[in-house]
């Protein structure tokens, strides 16, 4: 979606169009559902990080600034929450966990089914990557997560994440580092 039209799409809710605003999740949902996914590595719980992070941009809309494109700012309320998320489940279990949990619904009837189901990788060197990537630090997992699933630039992942092109980079650098480590 161009930046002209989510522009009109984003006065039209601010003007009381609450159908408008469908418009926008459907033009992010599947992206925002993959960002909290590979987060998380929690099929439920990004199907309610997703959801959420639709309500609270549609509660703060008004504070959005047009200056900047709105998948970064819907991008940047999907991190945050994901971040409380992940806290909360670090002091309730491991992410690991979580993930199997994640797979475990996914096997039971839901492979091919169409919709955020059907992103769910399916092989067993993706499941591995995936169980590698909630092991790296969560600020390097989502400069990852932003430029190889995501296929962001680093201008791109440095306006989501609030950083430098340069530490954009970096991260995404040393997220590879950590991961390859991880996967050894």
């Amino acid at each position: 979606m161009e930046h002209d039209e989510e522009r009109k799409i984003i006065d039209a809710v601010l003007a009381g169009d609450r159908q408008a605003f469908a418009r926008l999740v459907d033009a992010h949902k599947t992206a925002v559902f993959n960002l909290a996914f590979r987060m998380t590595g929690d099929l439920r719980e990004a199907e309610d990080l997703a959801q959420e992070s639709f309500l609270r941009a549609y509660r703060e809309l008004r504070r959005f600034d047009a200056n900047r494109p709105f998948f970064a700012w819907l991008y940047t309320i999907t991190l945050n929450l994901a971040r409380s998320t992940l806290r909360k489940q670090k002091a309730r279990e491991s992410r690991d966990a979580g993930w199997q949990e994640g797979r475990d619904r996914e096997t039971d009837g839901n492979r091919n089914a169409g919709g955020p189901e059907a992103i769910i990788l399916q092989d067993e060197e993706q499941e591995r990557l995936q169980a590698g990537l909630l092991k790296i630090p969560t600020r390097l997992r989502e400069a990852v997560v932003l430029r190889f699933y995501d296929d962001r630039s680093f201008d791109e992942i440095a306006v989501i994440l609030g950083i430098s092109t340069s530490a954009a980079k970096m991260r995404v650098y040393r997220g590879l580092e950590k991961l390859r480590k991880v996967m050894e």
